[in-house]
This record gives structure tokens, C-alpha cells and sequence, in this order.
């Protein structure tokens, strides 16, 4: 296969040894593992924003598409800075073994504008997001590709979506995107529901591993939406959360914190660390502090073959995108760690898009205690499932190992029954 300059992105090659392994424990064919090394389409577009001060600035914006087998793509569309394409299509390979592993009749996808949104304006931030959605139409829609909030995109930039689609295609297509605010045909539970699936398997496994999950101490790194409400269902389930961190630094106190006092820190002064009950520790310290359960829910590549060997916490789960190196998952795998795989953890968020877009075909609505037991059940089965398979197959492999051979596996039965390879 040819050369895509993606390929050189560490990222992406992150993404593709992670595949490669797995490839061959379950001894798939050179050609099947090129084939999901590259998205089935990738598009760029570019999208010229007229600023307030009447400049036109243009922005480049991606879509990676990487696999249908399952289903429509699916995955979520994010706003940074530096968003690269190589990282679009390694998160659109993800989300494709995240679906795959939920059990969900989709495929991957994933979206990324390279925008600093808080140097927007409001109007310049819908204008932005029309204009995206705009140049991608053609290629979304709810039986094709279903995108949802990510890094630095909202209920609002879904409602601007699927605002912008209605006028392109002439009706109103609900399902065409998820986490939409509520009176647009969204669910109140989607925007903890991320959170809510990484305490959750946190909690299933604490069971498992530490004869239970009441009183447990807990370290969270990153109090953005999946952080904060990870916190908020870790207390709420009887453990004790002694430590959180943002961008700025953390906040350790051995008592326990408190939830609603550190949102109210947060929101008032924008950091945890002016909290003022605790001491302040920097994001290193926090992921080495000796805990029972640590959360990495801030950004990729925090725990590495460098400080992996420094890590106590007996229970690791995933609420971020790749924080854990191949390299330290054989050494937290040697050190006993029970590490649960971002693409098990943190797939409440897509779980809940799925039972949002059920019902949005359906034209139905769901009481948000009935979505949220049905997004427990889900991930409560789906934890089950790898954490036996893991136990009984792989037990000398990282529990990754286990989970990506699950969602490879469907993947590749699903191409084979239509014919693909």
C-alpha cells in the first residue's frame, strides 16, 4: 500500500503497533492488517471565516472515515490547536475497536477542525462550525457517518451541526449527529455518561481485584467533562477521591475531597489547584501518588516506559485516548497493574450516542434514569466479557491485549462476511 504522510505521525504509529500486536496473536494476514492500517476515506477541507475585525482567516479541518464493516462511522469531531491528521485517523481506528468492543452497529470515525476556539468569538465559532459541516455534508448523515462532541466541542456545536444539515438536505435528519442539547432530540444523561463508564468499569473491577469499591482511594488527572463526572460517580459509589489535577496542577488532600466545592473552585477561579483544602502536587506527582484507583482523563502519552515503574494505583482506568504507552503496558502488566483499555473505559460516551440515535430513528424519547441503566448494563456486560476473556486467553498480555483482540476480531469477521478480504 502507498505512502500517506499521516504515517510518519507518532500518534498514528502508536495506533498501528497497538493493531499490529494484536494482529499477530490472533495471526491475521499481512493484507488484513493493511487494510484497517488505513481509513476507507479521508477528507480535507478548509473552511474561510470572515473574523470580527472583517479579516478572512481559513482553517483546515479533517473527517476520517476508517471502517464500515459494523456500521455507519462513528466518532467525535474535536477543535485544538494542533490537531494533526495523523491523530483524526489514528482516534477514527480507536473508535472503530470501541464500537466494535460495545458491541455497536457502527463503524469509526473521527473529526478535527485546528482551531484555538477560545480565540474565537461566539459568531465566529458558529461560523467556523457551520462551515465545516458544510464541506463534509456529502459524506455524513445518520445511516452514513454520525459525529458527536470531543476535545473542545459542545451541545451547542452539535445543534450549529445538525442546524447546518437540515438546511443542506431540505428535512430535519435527528440522528445525523449525538449529544445534541436536549430540546433538539439529545439525552441530559450524554454529557456525563463518559464519566459515569470509567468510575463504572473502575468499580467492576475493584470488585474483581480489591474486594470491592467502597472506600477506595481514587486519583483523577483532568477535570474536563469526563474527570469531573468520573469524580462525581466514584463518591457517589462509596470511594474516596483524595486527588485531582487539571492543565495547572493538582490538588491532594488524604481526608478526600469534595465534589461540588472543587467544581466551584474550578469554575471560579479556573484551576482545582486553588482548592484550599489540600496540598498542591503537579500532574507527575499525582499519577505516582499510592492510591487504589488511579483515572488518566486528561491527555495521551502520560504514563511511559519512564515513570511507569513509579506507579502504585492497583486499578487503572482509561478515561482518556491512548494515556497508556505499549511500553508501559508491559511494565504495569509486570507490576500487577490492572490497566482497563481506553477503548473499554471511556466508551460510555458512545454508548449513550448510541441510545440517543435509537431513539432519534425511532422519534421516541427516553427518562434519563432509564438511559443511564441501560448504559450500566452495557458497560457492565461488556467489562465482564473482557475481563473473562483476559483472565482465561491472554492472562500473560495487558488487558488491551484481550480487548482489541475482542473488537478485531468482530471487525475483520464482519469484512470477511461481506467479502471485503
Amino acid at each position: 500500500m502507498g505512502y500517506a504522510p499521516y504515517m510518519d505521525e507518532k500518534v498514528y504509529r502508536m495506533a498501528v503497533r497497538q493493531l499490529r500486536n494484536v494482529a499477530r496473536i490472533l495471526g491475521l494476514e499481512d493484507e488484513v492488517v493493511e487494510a484497517l492500517m488505513h481509513p476507507e476515506r479521508l477528507i480535507q477541507v478548509k473552511i474561510p471565516v470572515k473574523m470580527d475585525d472583517g479579516s478572512i482567516r481559513v482553517f483546515l479541518g479533517w473527517r476520517s472515515q476508517h471502517n464500515s464493516a459494523l456500521g455507519p462511522y462513528k466518532g467525535g469531531v474535536r477543535y485544538h490547536p494542533e490537531v494533526t491528521v495523523g491523530e483524526v485517523v489514528a482516534l477514527s481506528m480507536w473508535m472503530t475497536w470501541k464500537n466494535a468492543l460495545a458491541g455497536l452497529p457502527y463503524g469509526g470515525g473521527k473529526g478535527g477542525v485546528r482551531v484555538n476556539p477560545k480565540a474565537l468569538s461566539r459568531r465566529e465559532l458558529e461560523e467556523l462550525s457551520r462551515g465545516y459541516f458544510r464541506a463534509i455534508a456529502r459524506f455524513v448523515g445518520s445511516d452514513i457517518d454520525i459525529p458527536a462532541p470531543d476535545v473542545y466541542t459542545d451541545p451547542q456545536v452539535m445543534a450549529w451541526f445538525l442546524d447546518e444539515y437540515s438546511k443542506i438536505v431540505g428535512y430535519d435528519d435527528w440522528g445525523v449527529v449525538t449529544a445534541k442539547p436536549y430540546l433538539l432530540g439529545g439525552l441530559k444523561t450524554r454529557i456525563t455518561s463518559t464519566g459515569y463508564g470509567v468510575a463504572l468499569v473502575a468499580r467492576e473491577a475493584a470488585k474483581k481485584v480489591l474486594g470491592g469499591f467502597e472506600g477506595k482511594t481514587v486519583a483523577i488527572q483532568g477535570f474536563g467533562n469526563v474527570g469531573r463526572w468520573a469524580m462525581y460517580y466514584a463518591i457517589e459509589w462509596g470511594a474516596k477521591v483524595i486527588a485531582v489535577s487539571d492543565s495547572k496542577g493538582g490538588i491532594y488532600n488524604p481526608d478526600g475531597l469534595n465534589f461540588n466545592r472543587l467544581v466551584e473552585v474550578k469554575e471560579k477561579t479556573r484551576s482545582v489547584i486553588n482548592y484550599p483544602e489540600g496540598r498542591k502536587i503537579s500532574n507527575r506527582e499525582l499519577l505516582e501518588l499510592d492510591v487504589d484507583i488511579l483515572i488518566p482523563a486528561a491527555i495521551e502519552n502520560v504514563i511511559t516506559e519512564e515513570n511507569a515503574d513509579r506507579i502504585k494505583a492497583k486499578i487503572i482506568s482509561e478515561g482518556a485516548n491512548g494515556p497508556v504507552t505499549p511500553e508501559a503496558d508491559i511494565i504495569l502488566k509486570e507490576k500487577g497493574v490492572v490497566d482497563i483499555p481506553d477503548i473499554l473505559a471511556n466508551a460510555g460516551g458512545v454508548i449513550m450516542s448510541w441510545i440517543e440515535w435509537c431513539h432519534n430513528k425511532m422519534g421516541c424519547w427516553l427518562k434519563d434514569e432509564d438511559a443511564l441503566k441501560r448504559l450500566d448494563e452495557k458497560m457492565s456486560m461488556n467489562f465482564d466479557t473482557v475481563y473473562s476473556e483476559w483472565t482465561s486467553k491472554y492472562s500473560d498480555e495487558p488487558m488491551r491485549t484481550a480487548a482489541y483482540a475482542i473488537a478485531v476480531s468482530r471487525v475483520v469477521k464482519a469484512m470477511k462476511l461481506r467479502g471485503w478480504i
